[in-house]
């Protein structure tokens, strides 16, 4: 079962929300208030013990935005696993890295909507595929 919003993470939810990276930020003021498509997002939702940094219900689609932290292997391999584990509940996850919010926020926004009716359509996104933007979304 899928559990959204566990009240033993609330106190830390609304920690990272009212914490928000200059990138999370950035992002926030783009998605807020159903801007994209007439989509809503929430910022800092949980699916099981989950944080997202941005969350999509209609779509089931979680956005993530990677800085530094998540070049190592271990990150790396924290965050496929926990892609994984959201992708079997049915919850796409599109990663981009901290940089493109500001450098190619038209692109980010683009690749988000691109991926709005996924399910049934495209599957999800491979298991160990690149993140987005360490090739560059040129």
């Amino acid at each position: 079962m899928l559990v959204n919003n566990l009240p033993t993470l609330r106190t830390f939810r609304k920690a990272l929300r009212n914490n928000l990276t200059p990138a999370e930020a950035r992002l926030w003021t783009l998605l807020k208030g159903s801007q994209l498509a007439g989509r809503k997002f929430r910022r800092q939702h949980s699916v099981a013990n989950y944080i997202l940094d941005f969350y999509c219900p209609s779509e089931r689609l979680a956005v993530e935005l990677d800085g530094a932290v998540h070049d190592s292997f271990e990150a790396q391999e924290y965050d496929r696993e926990r892609d994984l584990f959201l992708e079997q509940f049915g919850v796409k996850v599109l990663r981009f890295e901290n940089r493109l919010v500001f450098q190619q926020a038209a692109g980010v926004l683009m690749e988000i909507q691109r991926n709005f009716g996924w399910q049934g359509e495209k599957p999800p996104r491979p298991f160990g595929a690149p993140l987005l933007g360490k090739e560059g979304m040129k």
